[in-house]
């Protein structure tokens, strides 16, 4: 069987005659750790990127059947055009507080790989909106382009990446920005924010499928909850999210597209009867955390409504065999549930063993269907 084959087939509940073994990419720490242990070498390490050459051919030296962001192309869902990138000020120990293409400010330390620090953002009232913002949310033809989609890998799934209702929004005002604007005496300004954004993205989505090419999956980025739990109400997500959502299900329903997925890190069942009500039924990547297994208590909760792709502990790949073992046994019981496809739950990080991750390549090709 293809990949595809069989990653269609497992999410439909169907047979398949082997469990693939897929990733969600790497920290370039990592690749370069493993370059000066004389894995790999330091040129494979720096050209390494979700897709390309260097990543398939570190698939074929670990043992991977695939990067699962190689299945999958986005369209522009961007602001257009970008606010300008300037470093605003050099701190002392050489963190910077960079403005970005969204208009957030962070304070970024060259040479350090992470997440930034929010510092500052642009977005705080309806003049912002109103004058930066909604002008740069606006569908044009030109966000689309026909021929990125046709390179896509026959042996994999293709997916149509289809936007964020509110997780690129929190990228554009800060986790503080979102807060406040949740509850701003403006009380419709948060409500036309997600909805501008959400229609121009909807226009987006209808553009390629109406061009014809066609797609096995659609995908969502969110990344709106935290180890708490979410970063909105749940009765405000459902009011002001939960239409948008429905909204592009149901043109992806529209045109045979059943394996919706959606990214949100954290703690996330508080969200998802909006999302499984509305037409989202794959978790991935479900992130571990300390929280431990988010799949098997949502398949309790909503049957076979719920798919995933992921929920692997990924730290276990900093240990030993044993601890890999012990994951390599609580995926077979989630494979077990049907439905389900084991993924590192995000990059593997700094630490993690080559030879860990060779030998959980293989025995996950193990794992029953």
């Amino acid at each position: 069987m293809t990949n595809r084959e069989r990653v269609l087939n497992i999410l439909h509940f169907r047979p398949a005659d082997r469990m693939p073994a897929v990733h969600f990419g790497y920290w370039r720490e990592l690749l370069l750790e493993w370059a000066e242990q004389g894995y790999i070498s330091k040129e494979l390490a720096q050209a390494q990127g979700d897709g390309n050459a260097a990543d398939r051919e570190l698939d074929r030296l670990l043992g991977w059947d695939f990067n699962w962001s190689r299945s999958g192309r986005g369209v522009d869902l961007s602001l257009r055009p970008p606010f300008e990138r300037k470093v605003l000020e050099v701190l002392p120990d050489g963190t910077q507080r960079v403005q970005g293409p969204t208009g957030i400010i962070e304070r970024i330390k060259p040479g350090i790989s992470s997440i930034p620090s929010e510092d500052d953002y642009l977005l705080k009232s309806r003049r912002e909106f109103e004058e930066l913002y909604r002008p740069k949310m606006q569908f044009t033809p030109d966000r689309i382009c026909p021929d990125a989609y046709k390179d896509l890998d026959p042996d994999l799934p293709r997916c149509l990446k289809v936007g964020s209702v509110l997780g690129t929004i929190r990228d554009m005002v800060s986790v503080v920005g979102m807060s406040y604007l949740m509850y701003d005496e403006d009380e419709t300004l948060f409500a036309d924010l997600i909805d501008t954004f959400a229609e121009m993205q909807y226009q987006c989505v209808k553009a390629v499928l109406e061009s014809g090419i066609q797609f096995d999956t659609a995908h969502y980025w969110e990344d709106i909850c935290f180890k708490n739990g979410p970063l909105i109400h749940p009765e405000l997500f459902e009011e002001l999210c939960a239409k948008h959502y429905k909204k592009r299900n149901d043109l992806l329903h529209s045109y045979g597209i059943d394996l919706i997925s959606l990214d949100c890190d954290g703690v996330t069942e508080k969200l998802l009867p909006t999302w499984v009500e509305n037409g989202v039924n794959v978790m991935f990547p479900i992130e571990v955390g300390v929280w431990g297994d988010q799949f098997a208590p949502a398949r309790a909760r909503f049957g076979k409504k719920v798919l995933g792709v992921g929920g692997m502990d990924k730290t276990a790949l900093r240990k030993d065999k044993a601890a890999v073992d012990a994951e390599l046994e609580r995926m077979q019981r989630l494979a077990d549930l049907g439905g389900f496809i084991p993924c590192p739950d995000h990059r593997l990080m700094p630490g993690s063993k080559f030879e860990l991750v060779q030998y959980y390549a293989e025995k996950i090709k193990e794992l029953r269907v």
